[in-house]
């Protein structure tokens, strides 16, 4: 599954290929992955995802690029039923959260299918993508060498099929900087044009919801859906209604 938001998107609408099936192609991915050791993702939600896909199919449309699509999402963003750990075993024993990060809920009602948390640095504070926990995602060009940071585990995911595209954060190029180490494109949007409730912060005053993907025409997709709504006043800090 090593191609773009849009060529996807044509496929699903033209009766190519299905929801499900990329989804499919996307868990057994994930799942040979895992089984020889890699690291990309701390967990996987195959059953949930399974079920998006179907019903997704089901209605037939795909009224958006990212309907149907599967995608990525990094530790750092709370999803609802989950345990945010962002990295860390300090947050294992954390309840799982009651409600989506607004961005995951942006993603949600785009149609996107949710496949799992990748992997990052222990609370995004390395831009080499070390984890020490849960395993360093390797580079998937050459498995000796690092996938960059901190968001290591979404440009992994992308970067060998297991997802069409990546939910990242870049504080100081931690979108980026894994992108250009994995092939990819990363990008980093003004600091609050995209809501932050639900994403564990690192620095206020400088974090960004960041996305990774194949092409920028990828990553403009995606930054299309997250920062719809947005006003001037989010920069100040007020939520979106």
């Amino acid at each position: 599954m090593k191609a773009t938001v849009m060529q996807l998107h044509r496929d699903l609408q033209l009766g190519r290929t299905s929801s499900v099936a990329l989804t499919e192609q996307a868990l057994t991915v994930i799942a040979g992955h895992r089984a020889a050791g890699g690291a990309a993702f701390t967990h996987v939600d195959a059953q949930a995802a399974l079920a998006a896909a179907r019903h997704i199919d089901a209605v037939g449309l795909y009224p958006t690029p990212l309907a149907g699509l599967p995608l990525s999402v990094k530790d750092l963003f709370d999803v609802q039923g989950q345990i945010t750990t962002a990295g860390s075993v300090v947050r294992k024993q954390n309840p799982p959260v009651q409600q989506d990060a607004t961005v995951v809920a942006k993603l949600r009602a785009a149609g996107a299918v949710l496949l799992g948390r990748t992997n990052m640095s222990e609370f995004a504070c390395s831009s080499l993508g070390l984890n020490p926990h849960y395993g360093t995602p390797r580079n998937p060009g050459d498995p000796e060498r690092v996938a960059g940071g901190s968001s290591s585990g979404a440009a992994v995911s992308v970067a060998l099929g297991m997802g069409v595209a990546a939910l990242g954060s870049d504080t100081g190029g931690s979108a980026r900087i894994p992108a250009a180490f994995c092939g990819l494109v990363g990008f980093k949007p003004t600091a609050k044009r995209v809501p932050m409730q639900g994403c564990l912060p690192l620095s206020p005053s400088l974090d960004s919801i960041g996305t990774l993907g194949r092409s920028v025409s990828c990553c403009a997709i995606l930054d299309a859906v997250l920062c719809s709504g947005w006003t001037p006043s989010h920069a100040r800090g007020q939520p979106p209604t």
